[in-house]
């Protein structure tokens, strides 16, 4: 299918410029571009990412995500993610709350595990939809393998710039253990008041993600920022954030930035929001603590937080991102007290 011609992004809603950091430079070792990177990384956390090469498997993976979104609600939902704290299959609208208020979410989605994308035909982690089990080996795992590869490749660059022994980030992402790595295609219908958050203020659980979206909506709130301001789309570019896990690890070196989803303002906003995300986690067995006994660039850091017992979560990967699935769910929810229990770095932000 080809890519749709959308309204344009106004210009006339607050904005927050990011750099623009260049993959195909990052690959070869340019200096200077891996210092841009650095420095969003350091920064806000969030960057935009040109000529990354995952166009054509980015189209793919929209366009299945439409086809299974068009299934009725009653086949989707015997692939639904369930409320004990697993994030692979789909979510129904509704599903998740956005706040501490439990005002419900807007978006339904669909993840497939980076375990199941990598195993097919077996099955690793869960059964999916017919239509995304054909779409496995010739959307799904291609999308998978090029957003592993370029996330491993800024894993690596973090790595260098840390001061770690070589290798020590890859091991915690290692692709032969089982992790909280997905894919994400995700659908937020129009129609919603534009104050009506679609996805809450929140920090990404993981340690990269890889994002693209056509449409308008990402917001980000800056450090030091009282008033949220957009991410505008950028075509071709994608959009990379640090998550809390890398955050953690890298005793706060590395920034885990706020953001949340609104619907598309301007002309975009009658329109139906996509957008596909690849997480990075780490292994489910890695312990998020900051890695200070392997980097002096990061113990220096340590010693420099107001708190560093706060970035000694004393819980594995897999425990941290099963509380903060579990805890977003409405069905779990007893009380603002639920909402708190599913936040991750950002408690105290928002």
């Amino acid at each position: 299918m080809p890519v749709p011609t959308l309204p344009p992004f106004p210009d006339d809603v607050p904005t927050h410029p990011l750099l623009v950091v260049d993959y195909s430079l990052l690959k070869v070792g340019d200096k200077n571009e891996i210092d841009r990177l650095w420095e969003a990384a350091t920064g806000l956390g969030f960057w935009y990412l040109k000529n990354h090469g995952t166009d054509e498997e980015v189209n793919a993976m929209f366009d299945l995500g439409e086809e299974t979104m068009e299934l009725p609600l009653e086949e989707k939902m015997k692939y639904e993610q369930g409320d004990g704290g697993s994030s692979f299959g789909y979510k129904a609208a509704g599903a998740n709350a956005v706040d501490a208020s439990g005002l419900t979410d807007t978006i339904e989605f669909l993840n497939v595990a980076k375990d199941d994308a990598l195993a097919y035909p077996k099955v690793a982690r869960r059964s999916y939809p017919p239509n995304v089990n054909a779409k496995m080996p010739s959307v799904i795992t291609p999308f998978v393998r090029k957003s592993v590869d370029v996330n491993m490749t800024i894993l690596g660059i973090f790595n260098e710039k840390l001061g770690l022994p070589e290798g020590t980030l890859a091991k915690l992402h290692s692709l032969e253990e089982h992790s909280g790595s997905e894919a994400r295609v995700i659908k937020n219908p129009p129609g919603y008041p534009a104050e009506r958050m679609a996805i809450g203020a929140h920090t990404d659980f993981g340690s990269l993600s890889f994002l693209h979206n056509r449409l308008g909506g990402l917001q980000v709130l800056p450090p030091g920022v009282d008033e949220w301001q957009f991410v505008k789309p950028l075509p071709g570019h994608a959009v990379c954030n640090i998550g809390d896990a890398l955050a953690v690890l890298s005793g706060g070196v590395l920034h885990s930035n706020i953001h949340r989803v609104m619907p598309p303002p301007g002309a975009q906003s009658p329109l139906t929001r996509w957008s596909l995300v690849f997480f990075t986690r780490p292994g489910n067995s890695v312990v998020l603590q900051p890695l200070a006994d392997q980097s002096g660039i990061i113990k220096d850091k340590l010693s420099e937080h107001p708190d560093p017992e706060s970035l000694n979560t004393g819980v594995t990967s897999l425990e941290w991102f099963t509380r903060r699935i579990k805890n977003q769910r409405m069905k779990n929810r007893t009380g603002p007290e639920t909402w708190l229990a599913s936040r991750g770095t950002e408690q105290g932000r928002a």
